[in-house]
C-alpha cells in the first residue's frame, strides 16, 4: 500500500506496531500527521498548513530548492568514502574554517550531533591523557553510552553520576544561584567552576575537559551571562583541560550577530573544540567536529585510524554547501537579527500584560519564554506550559514545544526563514491564549507543579 494512501489511524496503529515506544511523537495525544512542508510550514494529510517553531535543524527551511537540488545532482554524480580522495570535503572544510577564529582549523566530519560530541570527548582525552569532564548542569550532549555518562538530563533518570563527571552550576541568570541582580554573574559561576576544579584535584584527579552548549537549550534556552565563557577557559585550562563548545544546537547564524553562539561571549574567548549537527544538512544528517592542529596531533599520534564510513562524503558536503550557499545568499543572519528583536520586543509586551510570564529570553531566532504560577516565587508553570502548546496546535496550527528541568519554557527555535508576520502571528495567539485561561481560569487536570 502507497503511503499517501494510509489513514491518519493506520499510520499510528503500525508505528505503535513497528517502532520502539521510547521514540516519542510531539502531541502524543493527537499526533500531527505531516506529509510534505516548505520553508516554515508543515502541512498534514489534509492540506493544513501549520507554522513551524520546532524545526531548528531544517535550518534555511523545510525542503529548500538549493539543498534538494544540490543533493540530488551529486548524488547522481558520486557518493563514496572519504578514503578516496574528492574535492568536496576539502571545499567544505575551507568554508567552515572561514566562519571559525584561526586556530579551528583541522576537521573531523561525521553524521550526527552525538557522534561529534562523542569524538570531541575521545580528542579532549587523548590531547590531555585525563579522563575527568566538567558539565553543566541539565545538560544534554548526545544519545551515545558516552555522551548520557556526561548528560545530567538523562543520566539522573538512568544510571546515576560516574565518578569521573563534575557537574557546575548552570548559568541561569533567571533561576539560578547568581540572578540578574548580581554585579557580576559571569565571574561569580565561573568561580563555581574553579571551585569544582580544586575539588577534583583534592581527590586526586585530573580534568580533561570543560563541556558546555553555548546556549544550554534543553536546560531552558538559557543566555550565558557575559565573561562566563572566558573566564572558564582560563581556569580550566590552568587545570590542563580543554573547552569544548558544543554548538549543535545553535551554531550556522541562529543568534544573527555572530555565526556561532560561544562568540557572543567576546573576540577574546576562544574554545579549543567546536562541535557542530543538526542545521549543516538542513535536515540531512551531517555533523563535524573542528579543533586545533595540536588536538589534532595527538589524536593522529595514538596510532589509531578514525574512520567513519559515511562522514564527510560526498553528497553530505554538496548539501552542507548549500546550506552555507543559502545562508549568505538571503542574509539568514540578518534575519534572525531583525526578526528576533521584533520577536523580543513583542514577548517584552505580552510579559508586560500576562504575570504567567515570568522571564523572557532571546537572541536572533532562539528564544524561551518561561511561565511561572508565582512571579515572585518563580515557581514553575509545567502545566500551564502544556496547555499553551496543546492550545496552539488545536486552535491556530502552530507547532511549539516546551523545554527546561520543569517543561515550562515554551522554546522557539523556528527555520531562519521565519519572518516578522510569522512573529506577529505567534505572540498574537499566545495573547489571546493566556488572556483566555485567565479570564476563565482555566486549569488542567493536574496542579502546576
Amino acid at each position: 500500500m502507497a503511503e499517501e494512501n494510509f489513514t491518519k489511524e493506520e499510520t499510528l496503529a503500525m508505528r505503535l506496531r513497528l517502532i520502539g515506544q521510547s521514540c516519542r511523537l510531539f502531541y502524543k495525544e493527537d499526533p500531527v500527521k505531516i506529509v510534505r512542508a516548505r520553508g516554515q510550514y508543515l502541512f498534514d494529510e489534509n492540506g493544513n498548513r501549520y507554522l513551524d517553531c520546532i524545526s531548528n535543524v531544517q535550518h534555511v527551511g523545510h525542503c529548500h530548492p538549493a539543498v534538494t537540488t544540490a543533493a540530488a545532482a551529486q548524488m547522481d554524480l558520486l557518493n563514496v568514502n572519504t578514503r578516496f580522495l574528492n574535492d568536496k570535503i576539502v571545499l567544505y572544510a575551507a568554508r567552515l574554517c572561514a566562519t571559525l577564529p584561526d586556530k579551528l582549523c583541522v576537521f573531523y566530519f561525521v553524521n550526527s550531533g552525538s557522534e561529534a560530541n562523542d569524538l570531541a570527548l575521545r580528542l579532549a582525552q587523548q590531547y590531555t591523557q585525563n579522563q575527568d569532564v566538567i558539565v553543566l548542569d541539565h545538560a544534554y550532549h548526545g544519545h551515545l553510552m558516552s555522551l548520557i555518562d556526561i548528560s545530567p538530563y538523562k543520566f539522573r533518570k538512568l544510571a546515576g553520576q560516574k565518578d569521573w563527571v563534575h557537574v557546575a552550576p548552570l548559568p541561569d541568570t533567571y533561576r539560578g544561584i547568581y540572578r540578574e541582580d548580581h554585579p557580576n554573574p559571569g565571574q561569580a559561576y565561573a568561580d563555581k567552576v574553579k571551585d569544582l576544579i580544586e575539588e577534583i584535584h583534592r581527590k586526586g584527579r585530573k580534568i580533561s575537559a570543560f563541556f558546555a552548549e553555548s546556549l544550554p537549550s534543553v536546560g531552558g534556552q538559557i543566555l550565558l551571562p557575559q565573561g562566563y565563557s572566558s573566564k572558564v577557559a582560563e581556569y580550566v585550562h590552568s587545570a590542563g583541560g580543554v573547552f569544548v563548545a558544543d554548538e549543535v544546537q545553535t551554531g550556522f547564524g541562529r543568534v544573527g550577530s555572530h555565526f556561532w553562539a560561544f562568540q557572543l561571549q567576546g573576540e577574546n574567548f576562544c574554545p579549543d573544540i567546536v562541535t557542530m549537527g543538526k542545521p549543516m544538512g538542513n535536515g540531512h544528517p551531517v555533523a563535524c567536529v573542528a579543533t586545533t592542529v595540536e588536538i589534532a596531533q595527538a589524536f593522529t599520534a595514538n596510532g589509531v585510524e578514525y574512520f567513519n564510513t559515511f562522514g564527510g562524503n560526498p553528497v553530505s558536503c554538496a548539501i552542507g554547501l548549500a546550506v552555507l550557499d543559502v545562508i549568505e545568499e538571503e542574509d539568514l543572519r540578518g534575519n534572525a537579527i531583525r526578526v528576533g528583536a521584533h520577536l523580543k520586543g513583542l514577548l517584552k509586551k505580552l510579559q508586560a500584560r500576562h504575570e504567567v510570564i515570568g522571564d523572557v529570553r532571546c537572541v536572533g531566532l532562539f528564544a524561551g519564554v518561561e511561565l511561572v504560577t508565582d512571579r515572585e516565587k518563580r515557581t514553575p508553570a509545567t502545566n500551564l506550559a502544556a496547555l499553551v502548546v496543546k492550545r496552539l496546535k488545536e486552535e491556530d496550527r502552530i507547532c511549539m514545544s516546551t523545554d527546561g528541568p520543569w517543561d515550562n519554557i515554551l522554546k522557539l527555535k523556528p527555520p531562519m526563514c521565519f519572518s516578522v508576520e510569522d512573529a506577529d502571528l505567534v505572540v498574537a495567539c499566545l495573547d489571546r491564549i493566556l488572556s483566555d485561561i485567565k479570564a476563565n481560569h482555566l486549569t488542567l487536570e493536574n496542579e502546576d507543579i
